[in-house]
């Protein structure tokens, strides 16, 4: 089942317990809550914004409805799960402060991943080329990209602090999906996994 997820679902699945209620935002074909469902026993329940998506998830037996978070979820009680996800889906968002704040609302924690802009291919890209970085993360062309809202880890981390939100745990990748465990992570990282709550 693994070998259908993306290195960074793997990780993200591993921050999941046995038997929590998730929610996953922009869940896609929903290899991700069917592969919870199976080795963690998770009650899952998506939300995607393309039919296509949701009708992959349907046939898998998933319970997921079409829906787009920069409006929907403030339809959702506090504290109806305990784990939302929103796997590179963040900078897509039309309102990610919204977005971000109403997570941690309906969950009593958030799972939040995105390609880090401030990444080293990504700034010797612009400034050898003066063009808009392309790569797997984000593959789009600067006038069809759906990518509206890209930030770096710092901006992260001081969106965070600046919004009171409590960053719980936290992972950073390179290109190949592996952990980075060193100096300059905003920096050297590909791609970054948040694990945030209320304070």
């Amino acid at each position: 089942m693994k070998k259908n997820l993306r290195k960074d679902l793997i990780l993200i699945s591993e921050l999941i317990n046995s038997n929590e209620k998730v929610l996953d935002i922009g869940c896609g074909n929903g290899n991700l809550l069917s592969h919870l469902m199976k080795i963690k026993k998770v009650e899952c329940r998506g939300i995607e914004l393309s039919q296509t998506g949701v009708n992959e998830c349907v046939k898998k037996g998933l319970s997921v409805i079409q829906g787009d978070a920069n409006f929907d979820l403030k339809d959702y009680p506090d504290r109806s799960f305990t784990t939302a996800i929103l796997s590179q889906t963040i900078q897509a968002m039309i309102y990610p402060d919204n977005v971000i704040e109403n997570l941690i609302r309906i969950a009593e924690r958030a799972i939040i991943s995105f390609p880090n802009f401030a990444y080293w291919k990504i700034r010797r890209d612009f400034f050898f080329s003066g063009l808009m970085p392309k790569n797997i993360a984000l593959p789009y062309e600067w006038y069809d990209t759906p990518n509206i809202h890209l930030c770096s880890i710092k901006d992260f981390t001081n969106f965070c602090e600046k919004k009171g939100i409590k960053i719980n745990e936290f992972l950073y990748l390179n290109e190949e999906g592996e952990k980075l465990n060193d100096f300059m992570n905003n920096i050297r990282a590909y791609q970054a996994i948040f694990c945030v709550s209320k304070k």
